[in-house]
């Protein structure tokens, strides 16, 4: 499974980046406001610290507008994957995207396994459902992943599934169980992934029983 970060905080994304950790990064507008940043600014440095892909999303709602900014994103950088939203219009510049430009495309906003379906046919590079917003509402976010990998393994299709919305270290592992192809975690998230009360109950041990040996290594 493929690991991105979801936020727009350059310190974190470096941090992780650093540990080797990260495969990708994705923002959102409500994630560009919190930053404070210019979106061009922001963006273009967590594109210089990050290799692989990294979302950045159009805000327009109408397929001509879309275009126009999906072309202004796509300047800031080689990686910049384009996110649109999941309406007919972000399907249509999905494609367009894809064949026109010739950049990557993060459809987000998927809450059906119908809705990825469309997504894929308009040629999709990820998928994002949202798997935390759909707990919110009483259903199991993770039978939407489960359904998706199982549609898009009947067609073969290339679109990854980009488990998004995930909001503890469960949901990573249900999806990775599942098949998602990446998760898009918080950073708090990612970090808590290495965590267990016996790894750090062992690491004492370990370390308390080599003090007594009065070693050093080096």
């Amino acid at each position: 499974m493929k690991f991105f970060v979801d936020t727009a905080d350059v310190k974190e994304i470096r941090e992780l980046n650093d540990l080797g950790l990260l495969d990708g990064v994705t923002t959102n507008p409500s994630l560009i406001l919190k930053s404070g940043r210019n979106i061009a600014e922001v963006t273009k440095e967590i594109c210089d610290i990050v290799d692989g892909p990294v979302s950045a999303e159009v805000t327009a709602t109408e397929y001509s507008e879309m275009m126009k900014e999906a072309k202004v994103l796509a300047k800031i950088a080689d990686n910049v994957c384009i996110k649109v939203p999941l309406t007919l219009d972000g399907l249509k510049a999905c494609k367009s995207i894809r064949t026109d430009l010739g950049r990557q495309v993060n459809v987000t906003l998927c809450f059906s396994a119908t809705q990825a379906l469309l997504a894929a046919k308009a040629g999709a590079s990820f998928i994002s459902p949202f798997i935390g917003r759909l707990d919110d509402m009483g259903f199991d976010g993770m039978e939407l992943i489960a359904e998706i990998r199982q549609i898009y393994d009947n067609y073969d299709f290339d679109t990854e599934i980009l488990a998004a919305s995930i909001r503890t270290v469960d949901h990573v592992k249900r999806a990775a169980l599942i098949g998602s192809d990446v998760a898009t975690v918080p950073p708090a998230t990612l970090k808590a992934l290495v965590k267990h009360p016996l790894t750090d109950k062992g690491l004492e041990q370990f370390l308390a029983d080599w003090a007594k040996t009065g070693q050093k290594i080096g």
